[in-house]
């Protein structure tokens, strides 16, 4: 996991809050896309994102002041990378086609853990179920 977590921690430099500004504008688009994402391998993915967009949106809203830029960039780039079309693995691959979408996903939530299990806590979700490694 240690290569994937400097893998988010590269991409996410890279979110400026005028990028952030861009996500935010798209977070619509990116929660239908990740509604329709259908993957027995990874079935928690989808609902994952869906997390870290409702988490990126409150926080570029200033809705979430005790969050850390770290961690709202963090999913920011989750998000983009879930994305993106061409990715390490194309999702179009049987089986493996979202592995990577997943790594990115979970390093995320593990290395965030104790701030977006309060996040979720505050926002009345389940952590664990929110967490859960499929």
């Amino acid at each position: 996991m240690g290569e994937i977590v400097k893998f988010v921690h590269k991409g996410a430099s890279r979110i400026t809050p005028k990028v952030l500004s861009g996500i935010q504008k798209k977070l619509p688009l990116l929660k239908l896309e990740f509604n329709e994402l259908q993957d027995p391998k990874y079935p928690h993915l989808a609902d994952q994102l869906e997390f870290l967009a409702d988490l990126v949106e409150d926080f570029a809203e200033g809705l979430t002041e005790d969050l850390p830029y770290v961690t709202a960039a963090n999913a920011a780039f989750a998000l983009v990378y879930a994305h993106r079309q061409f990715d390490l693995i194309p999702d179009s691959v049987p089986e493996f086609g979202h592995a990577d979408d997943s790594a990115v996903v979970r390093a995320v939530l593990i290395e965030h853990e104790r701030v977006l299990a309060a996040y979720a806590e505050k926002q009345g979700k389940k952590w664990d179920a929110i967490s859960i490694d499929p």
